[in-house]
């Protein structure tokens, strides 16, 4: 059987979603299979005096991080924490001593995992330099430009780089720990673990964090006119022309307002309500990939697969495998 070592870093305010997720996940794990026996999770912290969570519950630490001083770690969990200001914005917290003990755990550890703005922590000690990484939705600006060499992308619901894996928050955590179970177990296993979460297996890497037309916060009345334009009429070509003529502006003008109001082109926003739109039909209906194309806009599945592959690294096919909510018919 092979011992895995799984330590969750514990401190001050930390998120408790983020600490409790991920040990119910492996204590699952092994009550499904005898080879997940070895899955040994402890909490660490600085010491032994309880930890007050963000939610005022307190959590007792298993071990001190000097007592890991010379134990060899499977998997290196590292949760998040937040402040809020008074103007309500939330900015992760870095504290240098933990960021200082994350990487001396670092060091000597297989795997090193992030739940939620916990990338922060990852980040500040260095660890997601020159890689490619997901934190929530909320700090990802800020993430990217604390960290230019860190390659930020907010819309995964996780991200694996190397032996260094990234999560959203809060509940990806749970995502997140399938994905560890699955590479070290088997689809398989990872499946009987989310059959009792009363969850899908996982969510693919690349599924977005949420949906697109809740994604933009529009700040004029002409840009929510387009957004709805476009709803209204994906199954149309919906061409910059054909878009500037209903805003009554000219093409260039149409391109620096998505620019500037949306953060993106045309065609790419475009394109993302499309691949929204067919999530929906391939997990709530029959439709063949034919219809679900024809309706989203896309015209032929080929077109609608290049589609998936570039905005959630899957397949339609693979999508609806897993997420399919409506019956099939009979």
């Amino acid at each position: 059987m092979v011992e895995r070592l799984i330590v969750l870093v514990l401190f001050e305010g930390v998120d408790l979603l983020d600490v409790t997720g991920p040990p119910e996940v492996f204590s699952l794990a092994r009550r499904e299979t005898e080879e997940a026996a070895g899955y040994d999770v402890v909490l660490a912290a600085e010491d032994t005096a309880a930890v007050t969570t963000a939610a005022g519950v307190r959590v007792l630490p298993d071990v001190t991080f000097d007592e890991l001083s010379t134990r060899q770690i499977d998997t290196l969990v590292v949760p998040g924490a937040v402040e809020v200001d008074g103007e309500r914005r939330v900015h992760p917290r870095t504290d240098p001593a933990v960021v200082r003990r994350v990487k001396e755990l670092a060091a000597r550890t297989r795997r090193v995992t992030s739940v939620c703005v916990g990338a922060h922590v990852l980040a500040a000690a260095g660890l997601l330099d020159g890689k490619r990484a997901t934190t929530h939705w909320s700090t990802a600006r800020q993430l990217a430009a604390d960290h230019p060499a860190v390659e930020v992308d907010a819309d995964p619901i996780f991200v694996r780089a190397g032996n260094v894996w990234t999560g959203a928050g809060i509940s990806a955590c749970l995502d997140l720990s399938l994905a560890l179970v699955a590479d070290d177990l088997g689809e398989d296993v990872a499946l009987r673990v989310a059959r009792q979460l009363v969850m899908y297996l996982k969510r693919p890497g690349g599924q977005s964090q949420f949906s697109v037309p809740l994604e933009q916060v529009c700040t004029t009345r002409r840009v929510e006119d387009l957004r709805h334009h476009i709803l209204r009429h994906l199954r149309e070509p919906l061409t910059v022309a054909d878009l500037a003529a209903h805003a009554h502006v000219s093409d260039r003008q149409l391109t620096r307002i998505f620019k500037s109001e949306l953060g993106t082109t045309p065609h790419a926003y475009i394109e993302s309500v499309r691949v929204e739109r067919a999530r929906h039909l391939l997990e709530s209906s029959d439709d063949t990939l034919e219809r679900v194309a024809s309706t989203c806009g896309f015209g032929t599945v080929d077109t609608l697969v290049r589609a998936f592959r570039r905005r959630l690294e899957t397949t339609p096919a693979e999508y609806r495998r897993r997420f399919r909510t409506a019956p099939h018919a009979g």
